[in-house]
């Protein structure tokens, strides 16, 4: 056991253009956006991206990097369609595939257990098979006889999420309603990074909250970050809830305006930045 703790930049410096990238979270809901923004300011690019999509893909695609996105949507939950990612992709600014939610779980799922594929009911039926002429069935050997999709393996390069707390050792506990899927993104990676809120000593993790909530385990974590409001502007519950002003801001904004204002510098320079914005809003 060792201490995994590293800034944000370290965990960039870690990452290559080209790389396939995991991003959890969901939505508008618990994304690792410092982590995020880390790597908008790093230039890496020519990724592509595997996300239950938010502001997260909208701000990489606004920024050029992705070359490639595999996602069962991208929303920022009470905006319903991403607009920066609206824009990338009617431009034909990267490649897409989209799955159905359930067919991106099982990915995870078999990438996770290194399997090639799982099977899947999800899909049949749909114009899923239609605009990804790539995806196979299966059919069972068994006397049932039933088709399935042959949902391949979403294997990942690196891998970043965030959660509510964690130890230095790569421990990650949700204290939210939903754990999401962080934790088959860490499973399904060769590198997982995982950003936090507050970091705490290992028996504090346990001494408020039930051993369920340890949702990422340390032996799949490569990296610890500690990162106060590290979901801004997404949210962190119960931490903080979702910056609705904010991102009705950035939904709204022409994307280099927004980021010459919110993301030239680094994350000091950004919460800094959100704090003039509050003041000037009256909030």
């Amino acid at each position: 056991m060792s201490d995994k703790t590293m800034t944000a930049d370290e965990v960039v410096s870690r990452l290559e253009s080209g790389m396939t990238l995991g991003i959890g979270g969901w939505g508008s809901r618990r994304k690792p956006m410092a982590l995020v923004r880390a790597l908008i300011r790093s230039g890496i690019g020519d990724l592509t991206i595997v996300s239950y999509g938010g502001p997260d893909v909208g701000m990489l695609a606004a920024a050029g990097r992705i070359r490639k996105l595999v996602a069962g949507f991208v929303t920022l939950d009470s905006i319903p369609l991403e607009p920066h990612y609206r824009a990338a992709r009617e431009s034909g600014a990267f490649e897409l595939t989209e799955v159905d939610e359930g067919m991106f779980l099982w990915g995870l799922r078999a990438a996770a257990n290194r399997l090639p594929f799982l099977p899947v009911r999800a899909g049949i039926g749909s114009d899923v098979m239609r605009v990804n002429p790539g995806l196979r069935t299966v059919t069972s050997p068994y006397e049932d006889g039933e088709t399935f999709v042959a949902m391949p393996a979403l294997r990942l390069d690196a891998a970043l999420v965030h959660v509510n707390r964690a130890d230095r050792l790569g421990n990650g506990q949700y204290l939210g309603p939903d754990p999401y899927f962080d934790d088959l993104f860490c499973e399904a990676a060769d590198a997982a990074y995982v950003s936090c809120e507050r970091i705490v000593d290992t028996a504090e993790l346990t001494k408020e909250a039930a051993p369920q909530t340890l949702l990422v385990k340390r032996h799949t974590v490569t990296g610890v970050v500690e990162a106060p409001n590290g979901a801004h502007f997404t949210s962190c519950a119960p931490d903080y809830g979702r910056d609705e002003g904010l991102q009705k801001e950035y939904a709204s904004t022409p994307w280099p305006r927004f980021a010459e204002r919110f993301l030239d510098g680094d994350e000091q320079v950004y919460q800094a930045a959100v704090r003039d914005w509050r003041r000037e809003q009256g909030r």
